[in-house]
């Protein structure tokens, strides 16, 4: 017990260091410059809460699905199919954001090389911290990064310890609960920030890689992810408060006035205020308080961007190196799994936005609108069951593009209805998604029993036979809803057919012979081929389906007389090959196995390799 504490300790420790990325480093100085103690509190309360909340929920997801210390594993890979494309930019935004405001608000305002050599040296400063993460990603990955994180937070401590004892006392006395630089800021107030903040940050961690690699790790360990992250979100909470109430020590030390400069939006931004006041001390009274304070900022962005390489090449490895697209597999497996490509963008993307001299703002707008409404779907995914239809991905990207733009325009002409609207569009966008869908789905149950109350009268059922028969059309029976259904049913996306293992299915130890599962999925795959191409037939067919590869991971025994259900659906397809997924569940609901099948097609008079026929499409396509 006393080692799952500690456990939970250090992976909060690395939860808290991962999370005070280039938003928590540097906004909270913002926040603090342009409406004091109540701006500091309000970016940092819902922050650190909605990191408490993940871990409590996801806790609670963990425990819900079956699969023991992989439970959550193996929910996350179905979950994170439809947003694969959204936690990769999420995740690289993250990284850009870091690198952006380090190298901004920290290497800038030091002017260590001046002239037409600036940006020379801004390139390599670029290069240097991408770099650094790099390294420290490849040297720890997500079994030892604990650890790593322990050692630097370890010498964050110390480093935060030296800052308080050369500036003490720390907290000023005049600390202002209201806004300390109304005039000088002159862009939203903070009725304009509350709400983005509070939906932002609270929906946030549900898109971000490093959190959920994280949770399956720390699940995988036999350790609490509601505690870790509660000691986390509790540490992360801390250092905001610090930073904070360093910079309000800062400005009463210099005035308000003295720190930061104009934006492209005529804004005043602050956040390297500290960095200044520091770099204008006198040399005689500096002392260790430079060391120590960089060392804190580079700590900080260090333990975000090594937790991001391990994310990536985890994420990356998982979906882009077992793909079956044709183009993928053109390129050289360790390149795609591999997260340098990646971190060069972030280093394109980073130098532009120096150039442009853009502010840190410019990429949290995407963190307060674009992104609410795809985390507030994943949330909904994760714990309301009519959310898990097919994701509307372009209404989706449409209104997330939508989103942005009106915030935007809100932000720069300081329209704080235009920022609520901004953030608030996404979240009810979702609500009205989920619970219509639900609506739907009620509607469509009723509409059902009625009908099939409708035709045991006599005259509806003849007259529902003379409709049949003069259309022509198919009529598809509804599929039976038990278990044991004879023939299969669909349960969302997946074909589900259960069956009772007998002895014919056992070896001599009494287990359930482990050849029988894939013959298992094979008689399910049948039955579901049977059911989407009823009209399908061996003598006129133009083509064959055949099987290109099949694998299984075994997971638990089962015993005769237990109940076997197998889940098969349509994951991947490309121009000439599909992809069936199967799961196979005991009759407790535990996992017994899972793996997935590639069918490939040719012709029946030839066996020449064909393009997926248009029927396959047209049977397949609903369900995958």
């Amino acid at each position: 017990m006393n080692f799952r504490w500690l456990n939970a300790l250090l992976w909060g420790n690395s939860v808290a260091l991962a999370w005070m990325w280039g938003l928590g480093l540097f906004f909270s100085v913002q926040m603090t410059f342009m409406f004091g103690l109540q701006g500091l509190l309000l970016f940092a309360v819902p922050n650190a809460f909605g990191l408490m909340m993940f871990g409590f929920l996801t806790q609670i997801v963990a425990k819900r699905h079956a699969g023991g210390q992989e439970s959550l594993a193996i929910f996350f890979d179905r979950f994170s199919k439809p947003f694969r494309l959204i936690l990769y930019l999420y995740q690289v935004l993250a990284i850009t954001l870091t690198v952006f405001a380090l190298t901004k608000y920290l290497f800038g305002p030091l002017e260590l090389v001046s002239g037409p050599m600036t940006g020379l040296y801004l390139c390599m400063v670029v290069f240097v911290v991408l770099a650094a993460g790099c390294l420290f990603g490849e040297e720890f990955g997500i079994q030892r990064i604990k650890f790593g994180h322990g050692m630097l937070g370890t010498i964050l401590v110390a480093c935060v310890a030296v800052v308080l004892f050369n500036l003490n006392p720390l907290v000023p006395a005049n600390l202002s609960w209201d806004a300390v630089a109304p005039a000088a800021w002159r862009g939203p107030d903070l009725f304009g920030y509350a709400i983005p903040l509070l939906v932002g940050l609270l929906v946030g961690p549900w898109l971000d890689l490093q959190h959920w690699q994280r949770a399956i790790q720390i699940h995988r360990e036999n350790t609490s992810i509601r505690a870790s992250y509660f000691f986390g979100g509790t540490l992360f909470f801390l250092l905001l408060l610090f930073h904070g109430c360093l910079a309000a020590w800062v400005m009463n030390k210099g005035g308000v006035e003295t720190y930061g400069k104009n934006g492209l939006d005529g804004f005043r931004y602050a956040h390297e205020m500290i960095v200044q006041y520091i770099d204008r001390l006198d040399a005689g009274s500096q002392g260790l308080l430079p060391a120590a304070y960089y060392s804190f900022l580079g700590i900080c962005a260090l333990t975000t961007l090594d937790s991001g390489y391990v994310a990536l090449k985890w994420f990356l490895g998982v979906n882009l190196g077992k793909s079956q697209n044709l183009l993928v597999g053109m390129l050289p497996k360790r390149l795609l799994d591999s997260p340098i490509p990646t971190f060069l963008v972030v280093a394109a993307v980073t130098l532009l936005g120096l150039w442009a001299r853009l502010e840190l703002e410019y990429f949290m707008v995407f963190f307060a609108s674009f992104f609410v409404g795809y985390a507030s779907l994943a949330i909904a995914r994760c714990f309301v069951p009519n959310s898990q239809q097919p994701l509307p991905q372009i209404r989706m990207f449409s209104l997330a593009s939508i989103s942005l733009v009106i915030f935007a325009f809100g932000y720069c002409t300081g329209a704080n209805l235009l920022l609520i609207l901004g953030s608030m569009l996404p979240l009810v966008y979702v609500i009205w998604l989920v619970f219509s869908t639900d609506l739907l789905r009620v509607v469509t149950e009723r509409a059902g029993e009625v009908l099939d109350a409708a035709s045991e009268i006599p005259g509806i059922r003849a007259i529902a036979k003379t409709a049949t028969a003069v259309t022509g059309s198919h009529v598809v029976a509804p599929q039976p809803q038990d278990v044991h259904a004879l023939s299969g049913h669909f349960e969302g996306r997946w074909f589900v057919y259960s069956l009772i293992a007998t002895y014919a299915d056992t070896n001599s130890v009494g287990n359930v012979y482990f050849g029988m599962y894939g013959m298992f999925v094979g008689k399910t795959r049948e039955l579901f081929f049977n059911t989407v191409m009823p009209d399908f037939d061996l003598k006129t067919t133009s083509f064959f389906i055949l099987t290109r590869s099949f694998e299984h991971k075994f997971v638990r025994e089962s015993r005769e007389f237990d109940t076997i259900t197998v889940k098969i659906k349509v994951s991947d397809f490309n121009r000439k090959f599909c992809t069936l997924e199967h799961q196979i569940f005991g009759s407790a609901n535990e996992l017994l196995g899972k793996g997935k099948q590639s069918l490939l097609f040719v012709s029946s008079k030839d066996y020449s390799l064909l393009d997926i026929p248009p029927e396959i499409y047209t049977a397949f396509i609903p369900y995958v």
